[in-house]
């Protein structure tokens, strides 16, 4: 599914937000957002996923965009699209299980349908065996990795991940970018925001760098 801002901007009521940014992100394409803390990267993501819309220009996320979208229709959109943010946003009074599930639950799918689905997407972010653990038995890298499993389930065709291996060691942060690489590979479109440049720079994916809510590639 393809991704294209037109010359979109947005700001804050307290600040500056984002000026005049135009990027398009092909079907299938994996693509790094390099910037530091507070350069817009966040605001960025959330026009991707709808949850701002811009002041001006335009956001189009395959069929739809912000100049028509329907406000009952942005869930459907949603459903598309996982997201993975460096805070967890797991429910600790969940177990693994319950937290991945929850996706499935909200759409409505069918209770025997989601075990499987459960079952095999924790079993390709290597956390089979965990699905009893609550989110506070689990380390930092199985945490995200939970979150990872819970974007995938809805078999979305986007992935929006902000600062995924913020919160990670340098082993786990290169663990979960091979893993967003293998679901790139079979055809999801990913969009990663960093501020580590190190950790991403040979990774082979196109890199754009934001500053001061501007965009330039590199």
């Amino acid at each position: 599914m393809m991704i294209q801002l037109e010359n979109v901007s947005y700001s804050y009521r307290k600040g500056f937000g984002l000026a005049n940014i135009d990027l398009t992100i092909n079907d299938g394409e994996f693509v790094f957002l390099i910037g530091p803390t507070g350069s817009g990267k966040t605001t960025l993501l959330n026009l991707m996923y709808m949850d701002l819309l811009p002041d001006s220009g335009r956001v189009s996320i395959g069929k739809y965009n912000s100049d028509s979208i329907k406000k009952r229709k942005i869930p459907t959109l949603r459903r598309t699209i996982g997201i993975i943010s460096q805070k967890y946003h797991l429910l600790n009074d969940r177990n693994l299980f319950e937290n991945v599930a929850l996706p499935l639950h909200v759409i409505g799918h069918n209770q025997n349908d989601i075990a499987g689905a459960v079952e095999e997407i924790l079993e390709e972010v290597g956390l089979s065996g965990l699905e009893d653990h609550y989110p506070q038995e689990l380390s930092g890298g199985e945490q995200q990795r939970a979150c990872l499993a819970r974007a995938l389930i809805k078999d979305p065709d986007i992935i929006l991940a902000d600062e995924p291996t913020g919160n990670m060691d340098p082993v786990s942060s290169f663990d979960l970018i091979k893993l967003l690489e293998e679901i790139n590979s079979e055809g999801t479109t990913v969009f990663m925001a960093s501020h580590n440049y190190s950790l991403i720079k040979s990774r082979n994916h196109r890199i754009v760098e934001i500053h001061n809510g501007k965009l330039r590639s590199q």
